[in-house]
């Protein structure tokens, strides 16, 4: 009896510690819902806030990658195409960078090549185009073109993408110390927004932690 009196004892003393650590894990898990809501609403913001600025004449209009339908780029890709081709007949720039990787070990074309490719069919000279074929990320995108466009030595370049991708690119173009960057944006009518302005609300996330490591010379 005596030792059941003990054990109800020992019970009364736990339970409180463990209410508080329960009641401080809720507190801390409620925190972490509200900051990541608020940190999604601003991120979001800032997407829907991305606007063209095309100034009236650059050296090179560089064209960022999206996904390739194996040899063709896909309908998203072709959205950036066109739009690139548009301001190359305003004369927006007389020499396009088009800039992507190879999607999937069975393709016969880099993002670049099938842009190239669907231009040339298009009556740019090809002479006209230069090709990044590396690039993995926005990131690259822009790190690898500018490094073509040093080795051309030029200056100045317009970003062509969809508008929902705008805000990143633009942040990554200053980052890289592009000279007075400008940006070029084209609404998609074939995309689904709800999952790309989604999944542009993790890559924002992440560019914003890489941008603070290569603030601290990590990355």
């Amino acid at each position: 009896m005596r030792q059941q009196i003990h054990k109800n004892h020992e019970k009364s003393q736990v339970s409180p510690k463990k209410n508080a650590w329960i009641k401080r894990g809720l507190c801390i898990l409620l925190s972490l819902v509200v900051l990541g809501g608020l940190w999604s609403g601003y991120v979001y913001w800032q997407i829907e806030s991305a606007e063209s600025n095309p100034p009236e004449h650059v050296d090179v209009g560089i064209i960022l990658g999206a996904s390739m339908w194996g040899d063709h780029p896909s309908p998203g890709l072709r959205e950036r195409l066109e739009h690139g081709l548009e301001e190359y007949h305003n004369g927006r720039f007389d020499t396009f960078i088009v800039s992507g990787g190879l999607d999937r070990p069975h393709y016969n074309y880099t993002e670049a090549e099938g842009m190239r490719n669907y231009l040339v069919e298009a009556g740019v000279p090809e002479e006209r185009i230069l090709l990044e074929n590396e690039a993995t990320s926005t990131y690259e995108n822009l790190l690898f073109s500018q490094t073509i466009m040093n080795e051309h030595h030029y200056e100045t370049a317009l970003i062509i993408t969809h508008d929902y991708h705008g805000a990143r690119a633009m942040e990554i173009a200053k980052t890289l110390h592009y000279a007075n960057p400008s940006i070029s944006l084209t609404e998609s009518t074939v995309l689904p927004m709800i999952k790309h302005k989604s999944r542009e609300v993790l890559a924002y996330t992440k560019w914003t932690a890489d941008r603070l490591l290569i603030a601290i010379g990590l990355l």
